[in-house]
């Protein structure tokens, strides 16, 4: 996915300034797929250069002039066409795995308390997806089109960190576990 398909989906939810689509992207998009702020006005010039989306000058009172961003038909198409290509599944691919399984040749101590934090932040934005869930969606299944969509991929967030709070504490258990072992069988000789 290119960062313009993120773009395409978030103005065809709604028209946007650069400003606004950021915050969009920090608050929601971003959760699964990140751009800098410099990289999204620099994709929107790009993507306004290509027929994808249009640009309306806004003035506004005691501040500068904004650009709203729309999603044209040429975008729409690229979106659909995009949309209904066929994709490969995602490999996982994370150097927390690779750290994870090399961790017996270099300083477990440091990866164990790197971690818990990584766990400790994981388990913060559980819980901040599970009050979105609650706030935004309370009858799930009365939900239908592009408000079911964004539900599910909020359920895909849920579950994900769901996983990662899991493995990274089933990890941690397991080496805390084995510590206390050795430190145990140490005293008692």
């Amino acid at each position: 996915m290119a960062l313009e398909h993120a773009i395409l989906v978030s103005l065809s939810e709604r028209a946007a300034s650069g400003s606004e689509l950021v915050r969009r992207f920090d608050a929601s998009i971003g959760f699964f797929w990140s751009a800098t702020h410099q990289q999204i006005y620099r994709v929107l010039g790009r993507m306004e250069s290509d027929g994808w989306i249009t640009a309306e000058t806004v003035p506004q009172p005691d501040r500068p002039t904004k650009k709203v961003y729309d999603v044209t038909d040429a975008g729409r198409a690229e979106l659909t066409r995009w949309i209904g290509e066929p994709s490969t599944p995602d490999a996982m691919r994370s150097s927390v795995s690779v750290r994870m399984r090399g961790a017996s040749y270099g300083d477990r101590a440091a990866l164990l308390e790197d971690l818990r934090r990584q766990l400790d932040e994981h388990t913060k934005r559980l819980s901040l997806y599970e009050f979105l869930a609650t706030r935004d969606f309370p009858d799930p299944g009365a939900l239908r089109d592009a408000d079911l969509d964004i539900y599910l991929v909020l359920r895909g967030g849920l579950l994900m960190e769901e996983f990662w709070i899991r493995w990274l504490s089933e990890y941690i258990d397991a080496h805390t576990s084995i510590a206390t072992d050795i430190a145990t069988s140490g005293k008692e000789s």
